[in-house]
């Protein structure tokens, strides 16, 4: 059987349709995606200046016939370079979605890849609303504990804005962190290590401005 190609399709949907109602908090329970659980309850109170890293695929994995691919080329190669941020089971992963705000900057990590690193930039051009793939059973991010009226799973737009001047791989990422560790440096807290299992996390302004240092150094 054909498998079908990954597409992190827009949802045209008027966004305001799909919030859920005020005051009714979102429904705890167990996450139908293998990432660890964290926290069921509402947004994030950890502290962001803004910046963000989020994770994805650039390599072909099948999930109930379907191709998790989507690397940053394919999200340049969508219509106006942005996508939806689809597929997020993890409830802290979730939350933190939920900070985000349009015109804020993101870094594109590929990840199960060898070896895994910074690709790129996104910005953030539309604020969290329910995730459709949460109701379709077809999908392999189906929940269907969650209830359209009270939806548990949120996603994000992001538009592409450029590649970084060069692959920024863990291994020098990670590198980097221990040494600043060690010293007091703008990585010792890098939540690429200390929230590894995460596929959104946050990044500091100092952690940011770094890590774009990085661009124009030999590696």
């Amino acid at each position: 059987m054909a498998t079908k190609g990954r597409k992190r399709k827009l949802d045209t949907t008027n966004k305001d349709d799909l919030k859920p109602k005020a005051n009714k908090k979102t429904k705890n329970g167990p996450a139908p995606k293998k990432e660890s659980s964290g926290t069921g309850k509402g947004a994030s109170t950890v502290a962001n200046d803004g910046y963000w890293l989020i994770k994805s695929e650039p390599e072909s994995r099948i999930e109930k016939g379907i191709d998790m691919k989507f690397s940053f080329d394919d999200l340049k190669a969508e219509k106006d370079s942005t996508a939806c941020w689809d597929g997020v089971r993890n409830y802290q992963a979730r939350n933190f979605m939920r900070n985000m705000k349009v015109g804020q900057k993101s870094f594109f990590y590929h990840s199960n890849t060898k070896p895994p690193g910074i690709v790129g930039l996104v910005e953030i051009v539309r604020e969290a609303y329910p995730d459709h793939t949460q109701f379709d059973s077809k999908d392999p991010h189906y929940d269907p504990s969650s209830k359209k009226e009270d939806p548990r799973w949120d996603m994000v737009d992001v538009k592409y804005i450029r590649p970084t001047e060069r692959y920024i791989p863990l291994d020098e990422l990670k590198r980097l962190h221990l040494e600043h560790k060690g010293n007091g440096g703008p990585l010792a807290n890098l939540a690429l290590f200390t929230k590894a299992r995460l596929s959104v996390m946050p990044i500091s302004q100092e952690e940011w401005n770094f890590i774009l240092q990085l661009e124009k150094e030999l590696n």
